[in-house]
């Protein structure tokens, strides 16, 4: 038995790019802003360049998941998205849900950010997943405190020292109960308290400095998360 449901997350979104920007960040650039996908197996149903895209994965036993982007030019150099995930969740529907929606708002806000900041800079991408133990209720508020930013409010100017990372300066360009998003003059820190929906937290680094080294930055960032829930 399988709790196997269809799901629809809705957002409505504006961003500091053309219409040919966003389609670029969202075809070719998502290891800048969320994490690389040119190795999905997803198939273009729709591709209107610069105002519709659909991009669809089917599975065994009806599975699918679909994005849907629809691009309308705004003035200013900005754009409006209307976007739209939908398809099918494999069991623990209502967290898996409640996952996928807090995550659309973390990941549109910085696609948002790039735009602004580094559209179009060459990024070095690396995925950073907190041990077993960040998995408890406070996990994420453990991390934060880690940080020194718990209770720090959204667009605060932050100094942050991690041990084995250094110090950054930057800014807290988003914070709530689940997500973090600090921004230097080079780098998008994202870190994820996916404790909350049954999995570690975890944190990625978008490094647009032009000399970035993933291995080393996972190393250095896995210390530090080892560290914190040691």
């Amino acid at each position: 038995m399988t709790d196997n449901r269809e799901f629809e997350i809705v957002a409505d979104t504006e961003l500091p790019g053309t219409p040919e920007r966003v389609w670029q960040a969202v075809t070719k650039d998502t290891s800048a802003w969320m994490f690389p996908t040119d190795q999905w197996p997803a198939v273009k149903t729709v591709d209107e360049y610069p105002s519709h895209l659909v991009t669809r994965m089917d599975g065994p036993d009806g599975w699918f998941n679909q994005l849907e982007h629809v691009l309308e030019p705004l003035d200013g150099g900005r754009a409006k998205l209307h976007y739209v995930h939908s398809g099918i969740f494999a069991d623990n529907w209502e967290e898996q849900y409640d996952g996928a929606s807090k995550h659309t708002e973390f990941y549109l806000h910085t696609l948002g950010q790039y735009l602004q900041y580094f559209d179009g800079k060459p990024v070095v991408f690396t995925d950073v997943q907190g041990p077993a133990a960040s998995q408890t209720p406070d996990g994420f508020v453990q991390l934060k405190k880690a940080l020194g930013v718990d209770g720090v409010a959204q667009g605060s100017t932050v100094e942050v020292d991690v041990d084995g990372v250094g110090r950054l300066s930057g800014e807290l360009d988003f914070s709530n109960q689940h997500f973090l998003g600090l921004r230097t003059a080079d780098t998008l820190y994202r870190f994820f308290g996916r404790n909350s929906f049954g999995a570690p937290v975890g944190m990625t680094v978008h490094d647009f400095g032009g000399n970035g080294d993933s291995e080393l930055t996972a190393k250095a960032w896995g210390g530090f998360l080892e560290k914190v829930y040691a």
